[in-house]
């Protein structure tokens, strides 16, 4: 069974991605009002080994037996930044796999001493910002007391400046709290200020740690993406729907440790995992209801398949 190595997972960005968990469950500095694996009891702040290293690697190898994906991703669910063996499993990666490496971070430890240092190895590396403004910084992310808004914005810019891979900046959007006129001026003009190879514009697709949230509508998002280039910023994209890739339509039952642990982090909907099992899903998910080990609910006008 795995515990820490889960996927692969149908990213709409990455394309087929194999997941690395560094922490365990929830273990973050930020408390965001959307997280998809749900709310937090505690916020994290110091960095520390949450894992044992050596056990990664060997699940890491084990999997790439069977999957062979677009990306190595740390992701998961929590922050992966917070373990400080990121850059040294980031480089076994590079020297022990032939596959690229991305890394997903709210961006909270980029201004901290070492952390950029640490994933320069990476070839992707996907940072998210979700308020300029303190007040909204509270409001979108509920941070550990140590952090301010003002922290990730220097942290992004230090990124900016020493990264050399590519880095694609998430701004996710909920509709009524960080898309306002006067918050999206902000935003805009810190943008200028950043290089970065794109912008992407993300809202919720699955339930959030809170029940009043609300998406972004696509015309929204469009809206903003012209509010954005408008004023001279470059590479905005609103980020698409997955679309299922076919080399993984024959999937085997070998792999379901990897994806139940997958299913650990958050539930995916039906076609998610479509694009993951392939055409025999509905049997496939009859087999794991059978034995007990997920069940599918439906809510928000969709079904969720999730880990019992």
């Amino acid at each position: 069974m795995y515990k820490y190595v889960f996927g692969p997972v149908p990213s709409r960005r990455l394309g087929v991605s194999l997941g690395i968990d560094l922490v365990e469950a929830k273990t973050c500095n930020l408390n965001c009002i959307y997280c998809e694996c749900g709310g937090n009891a505690r916020t994290y702040s110091e960095r520390c080994d949450y894992v044992d290293i050596e056990v990664v690697k060997e699940e890491l190898l084990k999997a790439l037996e069977d999957v062979t994906p677009d990306y190595i991703t740390f992701s998961g669910s929590g922050e992966p930044t917070l373990n400080k063996s990121i850059g040294k499993l980031i480089q076994w990666v590079k020297e022990n796999t032939p596959h690229k490496v991305a890394v997903i971070t709210n961006s909270t430890t980029l201004n901290m001493e070492g952390v950029i240092e640490e994933l320069k190895m990476a070839d992707v590396i996907m940072p998210s910002l979700d308020a300029v403004s303190e007040e909204n910084f509270l409001q979108m992310n509920r941070p550990h007391p140590t952090l301010k808004a003002s922290d990730i914005l220097e942290g992004l810019k230090k990124l900016s400046r020493e990264y050399e891979g590519r880095i694609y900046l998430e701004v996710f959007i909920t509709a009524g709290v960080n898309d306002t006129q006067e918050e999206l001026k902000k935003f805009a003009d810190y943008l200028k200020e950043l290089k970065v190879d794109g912008v992407q514009l993300n809202t919720l697709a699955r339930p959030g740690a809170v029940g009043w949230i609300k998406p972004a509508t696509f015309e929204r998002l469009e809206e903003i993406r012209s509010y954005f280039e408008d004023r001279g910023i470059e590479g905005v994209e609103i980020i698409k729907k997955y679309k299922r890739r076919s080399q993984l339509a024959g999937y085997s039952r070998k792999n379901e440790s990897l994806i139940l642990n997958m299913l650990s982090k958050r539930p995916y909907t039906l076609e998610e995992l479509e694009g993951v099992v392939g055409k025999d899903l509905h049997k496939y998910l009859e087999i794991l209801e059978a034995e007990n080990k997920v069940k599918s609910v439906y809510r928000d006008e969709e079904f969720y398949v999730e880990k019992l």
